[in-house]
């Protein structure tokens, strides 16, 4: 009831029927831009005056950029001149690579200095505190012993705790 009775749309013929249409017309519209380009007004880009082969299927012009003074100037250069240039470019980049490791490393120094600086003023602060805690402790320890004299001395003289 929900399917058709006729199933000739559906067939596998009618579908690579369709496909082979499919096909063929995007390889005829690759074909047709590529073929008739030069009819068309309307082109995207500038004319290159090139002397190229219409014969080639992927045309590389080699002299279109001959009038492009960068191009040539470039292009004339020989292999010692390129790798020269290549050379001084690491040059370059390695100096300023090392130059700010350098200041890295500075900073770093600098950074370590002052952490040094302020463990060497804990350690004082720790040394002043350990000299006042022992001198303390001498000093509660003659006044502990000078208590237990006058103590001893008032019992000795009839004093009574309470």
């Amino acid at each position: 009831m929900g399917h058709p009775a006729d199933k000739r749309w559906c067939s596998p013929g009618m579908f690579r029927l369709v496909w082979l249409l499919l096909a063929f017309c995007l390889v005829g519209y690759s074909v047709r831009r590529q073929l008739f380009w030069h009819l068309s007004g309307r082109a995207s880009c500038p004319w290159c005056e090139c002397d190229c082969s219409s014969k080639a299927i992927l045309p590389l012009p080699v002299d279109c950029a001959k009038d492009n003074p960068e191009m040539n100037q470039e292009m004339t250069k020989d292999i010692i001149t390129l790798l020269t240039e290549e050379i001084s470019l690491h040059k370059s980049v390695s100096g300023d690579n090392l130059a700010h490791t350098k200041e890295l490393v500075m900073d770093a120094r600098k950074t370590s200095l002052q952490y040094q600086k302020e463990a060497e003023k804990c350690n004082t602060g720790m040394e002043t505190c350990e000299e006042a805690r022992e001198k303390a402790e001498a000093s509660l320890s003659e006044e502990s012993k000078l208590s237990a004299l006058w103590e001893k001395r008032a019992r000795d003289n009839g004093w009574m705790n309470e």
